[in-house]
């Protein structure tokens, strides 16, 4: 049987709860501790470490920054709900609005990876050294990353350019 939705509830449920769940509770971590937030991004030498107290551009940054994302689980909630209810009737505009929405974001994903990676330097392949919010980072980014990446590739959903004919036929 072929998918009847561009988001079908495992996506739905990648997308519109697990990647808000994520974000939001980032963003609560943020707000109620933004050093530990910032000290735990990635590892520190011992010949340098971490500050006692963060300036007030970085706390201000890492709050920015957690509230950004939780305003991107948000999006993601709101738009696949809307596509869902309001879209359910018309598959290829159902497609092309979360089209629109993944697509920036599995580049982000991606980028996210790529730089999380080149920031960490010459420490970059030292797994030992990794803290473990640094861990948390690399995997649930690949949670994320990798749905994403099938969505693109449309295993198990409505997918307009090869399930479009049989839908019209029924």
């Amino acid at each position: 049987m072929r998918p009847v939705s561009a988001i079908p509830d495992f996506y739905y449920f990648c997308f519109a709860v697990y990647e808000p769940f994520l974000t939001i509770t980032g963003f609560i971590g943020a707000l109620i501790d933004p050093k530990t937030t910032h000290n735990s991004q990635a590892p520190w030498l011992t010949s340098d470490p971490p500050p006692e107290t963060l300036p007030t551009a970085t706390l201000v940054t890492i709050v920015q920054l957690g509230h950004v994302c939780a305003l991107v689980g948000l999006v993601n909630l709101f738009v696949l709900s809307a596509a869902r209810t309001h879209l359910h009737a018309n598959l290829p505009l159902q497609e092309k609005m979360v089209f629109a929405l993944l697509t920036p974001l599995v580049i982000g994903d991606i980028l996210h990876l790529y730089i999380t990676l080149w920031a960490l330097g010459d420490q970059k392949w030292q797994f030992w050294n990794w803290s473990p919010m640094l861990w948390t980072t690399i995997i649930l980014g690949l949670t994320l990353m990798v749905p994403r990446i099938a969505w693109h590739l449309g295993y198990g959903r409505y997918v307009h350019t090869r399930d479009g004919l049989v839908v019209e036929k029924r």
